[in-house]
């Protein structure tokens, strides 16, 4: 019997289904289905399938008015651990929140999976059950880094899903790169920097290097401008929209900036509350201080996003609270709207074929030849 928990509310206007594994998060079920609930209010169009321990889910989603005719729940008897390793997991996985989580996906039962549980796992699970796209030598991790540019956000990727990355992997990185830019952004023609030690072109790797011929001569294939070789300083700037990286390099990068920003408040916060004056001196600063505390909040920018597989996939932080949880359901949401997943397999398609163009060219009539007419997303 439907309890208003058991089917999503359907009408006339398209729905949204958004796949959300609720166990796998430091703060546990409660952040999550209180993000789903804020998400629920500010998105008409979005329905959910949450998946644990339904005795618990239904007594949390019972408490939230708003989620009533709204969520579906899939019970799951396991919970996949921040501590599980991900090769466990693709063999034992079966049966956990995190692996029914994607499996909706799968099944076309949802358009994307939001998890904030161990992220090697759900690479893991989310590989073995979509698989990657025709052409993708491997996946990549994309996520938004507050920036300088007017939208607030640059991508950046890979940001950990492989620590390697050869010139081929790096170009496909640029497509799949330019087509989040331009579906999670908006961005018409999105602005693509490879990320190195240097901007001049005799600096870097031997991959580096073969990369940025590489990203030369397929960037009107791909539709994006190509601006050269991008350093360190250049992560939150607006002199570039898409940041391109082995995943080792930007995991570090990403780590850091997450550090950097604590740290950055952990001194605010001392130095106002170091004597009465200091005190004095915040109480009139107050809403300067906020406002720059809604700047730098990573949690509005909470969510990245595993590219290169038969499916969107979002990863949360581990540590979402209900806003941060909130904030990678509206990407998802967003993303599913674009029909995100469709456009880059157009995308990725179009420029492998630009890319095998241009990796065997030898002339510059041959590169001509080669880099016409990508797909229009």
């Amino acid at each position: 019997m439907a309890n208003g928990l058991d089917t999503p509310a359907t009408d006339g206007a398209r729905r949204i289904v958004i796949s959300v594994d609720a166990m796998g998060g430091d703060r546990g079920p409660a952040a999550v289905v209180a993000g789903l609930s804020l998400s629920a209010a500010a998105f008409a169009d979005v329905d959910f399938v949450l998946h644990g321990n339904q005795t618990e889910l239904s007594r949390l989603v019972e408490r939230e008015s708003g989620l009533a005719g709204r969520v579906t729940l899939r019970h799951a008897e396991r919970v996949v651990s921040m501590h599980d390793k991900p090769s466990q997991v693709m063999r034992h996985g079966e049966g956990t929140s995190m692996w029914s989580c994607v499996e909706s996906v799968k099944a076309g039962e949802a358009k994307v999976a939001v998890s904030c549980g161990n992220t090697g796992a759900l690479m893991a699970i989310s590989m073995l059950r979509l698989r990657k796209l025709p052409g993708i030598n491997r996946p990549a991790i994309a996520s938004l880094w507050p920036s300088r540019n007017p939208g607030g956000f640059n991508v950046m990727l890979d940001m950990g899903a492989d620590v390697k990355a050869d010139s081929g992997d790096l170009l496909q990185f640029a497509m799949m790169g330019a087509s989040y830019a331009r579906n999670g952004l908006g961005l018409t023609r999105p602005r693509v920097g490879l990320l190195n030690v240097g901007t001049e072109e005799h600096k870097g790797r031997a991959e580096l290097k073969e990369a940025h011929d590489l990203l030369g001569r397929t960037a009107e294939a791909g539709s994006f401008d190509y601006i050269g070789f991008v350093e360190g300083s250049d992560i939150p700037s607006d002199r570039v929209d898409v940041i391109v990286t082995d995943g080792f390099t930007g995991n570090v990068a990403l780590k850091t900036g997450e550090g950097t920003a604590k740290l950055i408040s952990d001194f605010l916060r001392e130095e106002f509350n170091a004597s009465v004056f200091s005190r004095l001196a915040a109480l009139f600063a107050l809403g300067t201080l906020r406002r720059l505390q809604r700047r730098m909040d990573p949690r509005r920018a909470n969510g990245g996003v595993f590219l290169g597989l038969n499916g969107t996939v979002v990863k949360s932080h581990g540590s979402a609270d209900a806003t941060g949880m909130a904030a990678a359901l509206r990407l998802a949401r967003q993303l599913a709207a674009a029909d995100f997943q469709d456009r880059l397999a157009a995308r990725v398609a179009s420029g492998i074929r630009a890319g095998q163009d241009a990796a065997a060219a030898e002339t510059p009539s041959d590169t001509a030849t080669g880099t016409g007419g990508g797909t229009k997303e």
